[in-house]
């Protein structure tokens, strides 16, 4: 059977210690058995290694959303003119909004996403997922949002220490003293804005599951997998994908009753007696999404097969035992295809 060829803009390049998904979701969308893809990269840095590695047909910059929508959807039309492009995975957090609020333009310009509801999306940020556990009957940390840095004094006989202090968006640190909740609290509100998140930490092992809902309240797919190595940013670095019923209920129960709508990662601690505290939502593909495509389940694929109206079955199995690990590589170029990207915003 031929398969059939479309052509995919993909962000998030930067493979780098703290990677974006973007190379992953390319590895399994050129690993597809259905789709033949010519992959357009969309740049925010002219150093994000995905840019130089051969894996993209085309890379063009574009305006961080921070300048404003119209900015980046103008970009995204000049773009749309000259490849065509059938479908747009947006792989970072930060950007995600810009991308919802605009689907009804993108789709008129023949661009399909499959991204979550913005009601969907802001319910289940870092800041309200209290109330998010309490809805769902799901087990979160106590954690708090703060506007200043000196709420932290005042949170003694609420917090003990360690807790952890998290971005908006991004990043997380484990404070032992007010001082040095103080410090990263300053980082990460002059980094990803306010409001700044005081989460209990609680002690256990960490636990991920990636997955993808139809929209409709049906899992398509999910792979569960423990964390055996962590970088200081709290990235996985190594990790094995496990056989956990009950984090596979605990996700397909949360995709039920959300009718979550495309890909997701839920962020785990299960503690030593077996009790699981969810600590974040992240509403996109992970940057691990490569372990659950070599473990049998192509979610970018499965992804693409949504956006685009194409039947697209649940998976109902993955392979136990997979392992990823990752690796730094010191990439070569010419300084002349850095000055083209750099000079012409395309490559």
């Amino acid at each position: 059977m031929s398969k059939r060829k479309i052509t995919v803009a993909v962000t998030g390049l930067n493979n780098t210690d703290n990677p974006g998904p973007g190379i992953p979701v390319i590895r399994g969308l050129r690993e597809s058995d259905y789709f033949e893809v010519r992959i357009i990269g969309l740049a925010y840095e002219n150093l994000e290694p995905g840019i130089y590695m051969d894996i993209v047909d085309k890379v063009y910059n574009v305006p961080y959303p921070s300048i404003g929508t119209d900015a980046l959807i103008a970009r995204l039309e000049y773009i749309n003119n000259i490849e065509h492009i059938d479908l747009l995975i947006p792989n970072f957090d930060a950007e995600l909004y810009s991308f919802m609020k605009s689907e009804h333009r993108l789709k008129e310009m023949g661009i399909h996403t499959f991204l979550p509801t913005i009601e969907q999306f802001e319910e289940r940020h870092k800041s309200n997922l209290p109330e998010y556990g309490k809805k769902y009957g799901i087990d979160v940390p106590k954690s708090i949002a703060i506007q200043s840095a000196s709420e932290i004094y005042g949170l003694k006989h609420e917090f003990k220490f360690p807790y952890l202090v998290k971005g908006r968006f991004y990043d997380a640190f484990v404070c032992y003293t007010p001082e040095q909740a103080t410090t990263q609290f300053n980082k990460l509100s002059s980094k990803w804005g306010l409001p700044v998140i005081i989460q209990e930490f609680v002690h256990g092992t960490e636990v991920n599951v990636i997955a993808l809902g139809d929209g409709n309240g049906e899992t398509v797919a999910a792979v569960p997998m423990r964390k055996q190595y962590i970088t200081d940013k709290g990235k996985a670095w190594g990790g094995i994908t496990i056989d956990d019923q009950e984090m596979m209920d605990i996700t397909r129960k949360l995709i039920a009753e959300t009718k979550w709508r495309g890909g997701m990662e839920l962020e785990l601690i299960k503690t030593q007696d077996n009790k699981y505290y969810l600590i974040e939502i992240n509403p996109r593909i992970p940057a691990w999404v490569y372990l659950a495509v070599g473990a049998g389940q192509n979610i970018p694929e499965s992804l693409a097969k949504l956006a685009l109206g194409i039947e697209t079955k649940p998976f109902d199995t993955y392979q136990v035992g997979k392992m990823f690990v990752r690796y730094s590589w010191d990439l070569l170029t010419d300084v002349n295809v850095f000055q083209r990207i750099s000079m012409t915003g395309e490559l």
